[in-house]
């Protein structure tokens, strides 16, 4: 619906380019109504202003902390004009549509930045800009709002082409608005847990699940937010027994239960310090556990085991005394939980199901003075998309290792290299500045574990910038790799896999994970 657009309430603490966008506002008739210092900035350029106070017919009052708060305003930002109901009511309480609300809030955040005091501060809370803002933002069918002087321009531009603006702008901007006035919150609520020293029960979207004992480190406070949508995971596992969850058992269990999802035969991962170090499938979870163990036995000590079938009580009797931190299953049968019980130190989580395939999450990782945030990695690389580069096509068997190699390394820390062999992995090189190094390492760990290289597919997370990686995998025994490929060295890549009859396949498709 379309709505031509006749009266704009403007009210801003950022006062960029208001003024010329008032002026161009009025050279198309429409009211302003306005506030404070907004309106005697807008009388200073000459333009006609009406104050909220006169629109209302009620005078601001308690030092300005209420001017906009009134059905006056509130009543024609949430009226909506195609409901007769509403149509009625506002006639009847002589309510005036307001069709453009352009607002940018108090400046907290740059008060709290400035080291201002508390009451300096609590008075830069701002009130009716956000009621407005919210209000404005909801009956995005009928009313535009604006709190971002970077989108008066498009604003201004769809105005003056048809008096009104497009339900796609005036959505895009509802979405913006309401993102502004939860970060808004946000750093109200984060600057109250400064104050108060305490973690606050809500953080952005997330709600404080559990105040834990310290962080990575002893000296460290931490705590373990949770998302009221979140898919089957930790953050939705219920704890079955054992001590309390660490902060880092927490993070390795993520990335435990985050590997072993990618699989849809029986999956068993042990993971350390967040990288696995030791994955496999089976035709059941026994066989997957003994011979995900097998990869490094020493490693998985004080490890966390995750997998994508329920605990059953053959797979607890195959892991018999090894020391475990976590175990993290859909579920785990009566027998089984039995037989943990005696491992009282033991957590046994619960997640009541596998996440649902192909549903996007995000992630988000701090950095110092904010944070970065993106999608998480849910790329499955299929067998139609790998592309034959070498003179050998990979055997069947060797298809199958190439993809299951591919898919661990993608949950193993950059530079990350995965050997495999019948699915299962038989040496890991994680986190090495070098890819070299990481090669080196895999087939060191192989060999520490007496596990055989010879006939291994290898994956790498990203393409190999050298032939080096080849000739030391050669040496290993190695007979097939893959790989993202696009480096401009991929030729000479190539020329050396064919040199020892390898099979290579590319990708296209990288999988860093820092």
């Amino acid at each position: 619906m379309t709505d031509t657009i006749k009266r704009a309430l403007l009210s801003v603490s950022d006062k960029t380019g208001i003024v010329e966008f008032a002026k161009f506002l009025a050279s198309k008739n429409i009211e302003l109504l306005s506030t404070g210092g907004t309106a005697k900035a807008l009388r200073d350029a000459g333009l006609k202003v009406k104050e909220v106070a006169e629109h209302t017919e009620f005078p601001e009052m308690l030092e300005g902390r209420v001017k906009t708060l009134h059905p006056k305003i509130h009543g024609g930002l949430l009226g909506r004009r195609n409901v007769k109901e509403h149509s009625d009511a506002m006639t009847k309480h002589g309510i005036t549509p307001i069709d453009l609300v352009v607002i940018n809030l108090y400046p907290f955040e740059a008060t709290v930045a400035k080291g201002a005091s508390y009451d300096d501060c609590v008075e830069n809370i701002d009130i009716g800009g956000p009621a407005m803002v919210r209000s404005a933002a909801k009956n995005h069918e009928h009313v535009t709002v604006v709190v971002d002087p970077a989108d008066y321009a498009q604003v201004q531009k769809e105005i003056e082409a048809s008096n009104a603006t497009s339900f796609e702008t005036r959505k895009k901007l509802a979405a913006k608005a309401f993102a502004r006035t939860s970060a808004y919150d946000s750093a109200i609520n984060q600057w109250f847990a400064k104050e108060l020293q305490a973690f606050p029960p809500y953080m952005g979207p997330g709600v404080l699940k559990q105040e834990l004992r310290y962080g990575e480190n002893p000296h460290q406070i931490a705590a373990f937010y949770t998302y009221p949508y979140a898919p089957k995971g930790i953050s939705t596992a219920s704890q079955v027994q054992g001590k309390e969850l660490s902060y880092n058992n927490i993070n390795d269990t993520d990335a435990a239960f985050e590997l072993v999802r990618e699989f849809n035969e029986p999956a068993i991962a042990i993971i350390k310090h967040a990288n696995p170090c030791g994955v496999a499938v089976g035709k059941d979870i026994t066989e997957a556990f003994a011979k995900a163990l097998a990869c490094d036995p020493v490693s998985a000590y004080g490890g966390i085991i995750a997998t994508n079938r329920t605990l059953d009580a053959k797979t607890v009797e195959a892991i018999g005394s090894l020391f475990l931190e976590v175990i993290i299953a859909p579920d785990a049968s009566p027998e089984a939980k039995a037989l943990l019980e005696k491992k009282k130190n033991l957590r046994l989580l619960l997640t009541g199901g596998m996440p649902q395939a192909g549903v996007r999450s995000f992630m988000c990782k701090q950095v110092s003075g904010g944070f970065l945030f993106q999608e998480n990695d849910m790329m499955r690389v299929t067998r139609e998309q790998l592309k034959v580069v070498s003179k050998r096509a990979p055997t069947e068997q060797e298809f199958k290792d190439l993809l299951f190699a591919f898919t661990v390394a993608k949950h193993v820390k950059s530079n990350a290299i995965v050997l495999a062999k019948n699915e299962s992995t038989v040496g890991i090189g994680a986190g090495q500045m070098s890819r070299v190094d990481s090669v080196r390492i895999a087939c060191w760990k192989a060999e520490e574990a007496k596990l055989a290289t010879k006939g291994c597919a290898m994956a790498s997370d990203a393409f190999f910038p050298f032939d080096d990686n080849v000739h030391n995998a050669a040496k290993a025994g190695i007979t097939s790799l893959i790989h993202p490929g696009g480096s401009i060295r991929d030729e000479e890549v190539i020329k050396a896999a064919d040199q020892y009859d390898m099979a290579m396949v590319m990708t296209g498709v990288r999988h860093f994970r820092h």
